[in-house]
């Protein structure tokens, strides 16, 4: 179903893209240094404790920002106040993409298009219904792909769900629409898998000019095989073909995109001697005082970075350094675990690829995991150097603001701020907010502006705030997850000149996924 606005078409303006190696011991002394950091009088120096709560009347703390928009969902997107209450979580807010001068939102309840020509007054173009969570969505040209799990979702986009136990009218995997037309998308190819897509990774090779590829990371159960031939939720013991402890790589042909057919399974978990396919983290703690962390049997993450042939694959209970030099083939070249870590979740690179962070969703995202009695190497980034194609760790970064019991708070999704000669990012914590930090020194990561929110509402813990927070040509777009869609700029302080927020907004890309890395380039002439 496609609800459209009143809006005028928009005008589209092509513009160019100008441990655990040392385990316990690293972790204490990290730890150590950060829970001085805890100890630093928090509840009191912090604009961020304390927020009123309200679901569009919250109290409100920015530092080293200003928030210029905020735009509530559009039709079909938010609950039916006569029949659900206002923080029903079947309408979640989920991940960002962007085309043009485009904003893509996903939901569980399908995708809203929205024209950010002008940040400060976004305008909804369109808004798509069709319901199935998780509702990641990417782009790659005129294609838009979005990530389907549940099992509610239909084929056809249909809002009445599947009842059946197994049916042929079920949809779990990734949908494909034709975006040409922006304001009238198109599904034109729904590839199926085993466990649905919990998320996925739009993945371009640069031999190969006649196809995009799509890593798609499957959390949920295995469906039966009677739904789906060749699906089996049996362990690797009782067959080898099992489901789990792979990802799939679906092909797309540029020239025949509803022609997109899963290509591979490649078993990035295997024991590279023995070939057992559960061959990384078999789940549980590592000792006492320590987090018990899942088992590595699927991925929740792959960011790539073709320019430099690699990838970093946060995978439930382990981190991972791929070679995709062969997309269709990716190879694991490294991988490690952190004592610390409940759920490995997403990953980033620095910009030269030095470095990754990987985030620790702890407690799922449903958690409040950002109190002042949780410590703050947990559900945290863990920052890595990336030396010799191994994964070594430099530190921690968690947001330090202590949270409420009624705010679901962990690390979550962000990306790179385009600022040359240093590393920084912008990353989503829920109900934390945002935070944006510099980590050019990744042993020493330093906050350099944040917004916060109070909690969605005051009488127990609901589902809110930023799901993902990223940069693109110039401004922070926030997908919130219960209250709509923002828009940020940074502004100058001791921590950042406005010559260096100009320089970064000299970076202008036609498209962004978060989870396809570019490599930036400056203008040799800029000023910083």
């Amino acid at each position: 179903m496609i609800l459209r606005t009143n809006a005028n078409r928009p005008m589209i303006l092509a513009v160019r893209a100008v441990f655990f190696a040392l385990a316990i011991a690293t972790t204490l002394v990290s730890s150590t240094i950060l829970q001085g950091q805890q100890n630093d009088n928090r509840r009191t120096l912090d604009s961020r404790v304390g927020l009123a709560p309200g679901l569009h009347d919250a109290g409100e703390a920015i530092s080293n920002l200003e928030l210029i928009s905020t735009t509530a969902k559009g039709p079909g997107f938010s609950p039916d106040l006569e029949t659900e209450t206002p923080y029903s979580s079947g309408y979640t807010n989920s991940d960002l993409t962007f085309k043009d001068n485009f904003s893509i939102v996903g939901n569980y309840q399908g995708f809203q298009v929205y024209n950010v020509e002008d940040p400060s007054k976004p305008t909804l173009q369109v808004s798509v219904i069709c319901p199935g969570g998780q509702g990641d969505v990417s782009v790659y040209g005129d294609l838009l792909f979005m990530s389907v799990q549940e099992r509610r979702a239909r084929l056809d986009c249909g809002t009445e769900g599947v009842t059946d136990s197994i049916s042929a009218e079920r949809f779990r995997g990734v949908r494909i629409f034709d975006i040409s037309d922006i304001r009238n998308p198109e599904q034109i190819a729904a590839v199926q898998t085993c466990r649905g897509s919990h998320t996925h990774t739009v993945v371009n090779d640069p031999q190969d000019h006649d196809n995009v590829y799509v890593y798609v990371s499957g959390t949920s159960s295995v469906r039966p095989s009677e739904e789906l031939a060749g699906c089996s939720g049996l362990s690797p013991e009782e067959d080898p073909n099992t489901s789990y402890f792979r990802i799939e790589v679906i092909q797309v042909p540029l020239a025949n995109p509803e022609r997109a057919r899963v290509v591979n399974a490649p078993r990035l978990f295997a024991d590279a001697e023995t070939g057992a396919l559960a061959g990384l983290h078999q789940g549980g703690d590592f000792g006492p005082g320590t987090q018990s962390s899942r088992q590595t049997n699927q991925c929740h993450d792959i960011t790539v970075y073709p320019e430099i042939g690699l990838a970093a694959g946060a995978c439930s209970g382990n981190g991972l350094l791929l070679d995709i030099t062969d997309v269709v083939n990716p190879v694991r070249i490294d991988q490690v675990t952190d004592p610390g870590f409940a759920y490995w979740h997403s990953a980033t690179f620095s910009n030269d690829g030095s470095k990754v962070i990987f985030t620790d969703e702890w407690g799922g995202g449903g958690a409040p995991r950002c109190r002042d009695t949780d410590p703050l190497e947990w559900g945290a980034d863990a920052i890595f150097n990336v030396v010799g194609r191994k994964l070594l760790f430099a530190g921690y970064y968690k947001m330090t603001a202590p949270q409420t019991e009624l705010e679901n708070c962990v690390a979550h999704n962000g990306s790179i701020i385009p600022v040359p000669g240093r590393d920084i990012k912008v990353q989503a914590w829920y109900q934390g907010g945002l935070s944006v930090f510099d980590f050019t020194d990744p042993a020493n990561a330093v906050e350099i502006a944040y917004f916060d929110r109070g909690p969605v509402y005051s009488e127990e813990m609901v589902s809110g705030g930023y799901w993902s927070t990223y940069w693109y040509n110039g401004h922070i777009y926030g997908a919130e997850i219960a209250r709509g869609f923002d828009v940020f700029k940074l502004t100058p302080s001791e921590h950042l000149t406005q010559n260096e927020i100009d320089a970064a907004g000299l970076i202008r890309m036609n498209e962004f996924n978060a989870q396809l890395q570019p490599k930036i380039e400056w203008p040799t002439d800029v000023v910083v």
